[in-house]
């Protein structure tokens, strides 16, 4: 499986209220990465990308869910 795949499912097995949670966390973690970005470059940059598109997987299972219900 991909990680895509692999964290999509992950996501599914979890409540809300650990979605808000780990959702809160990457946005904290992509505030820490751009920081240190600005400040001297990042080795592996596309780290910021990953992050940013767990964040939109996160709000996209989050919005689903409140539709849903």
């Amino acid at each position: 499986m991909t990680k895509k795949a692999d964290f999509v499912k992950g996501l599914h097995g979890m409540s809300d209220t650990d979605l808000q949670a780990r959702l809160n966390e990457d946005k904290l973690r992509l505030k820490k990465l751009k920081f240190a970005h600005a400040i001297s470059p990042l080795e592996n940059p596309m780290t910021i990308r990953g992050v940013r598109r767990d964040i939109a997987r996160l709000k996209t299972e989050l919005k689903k869910r409140e539709t849903a219900a």
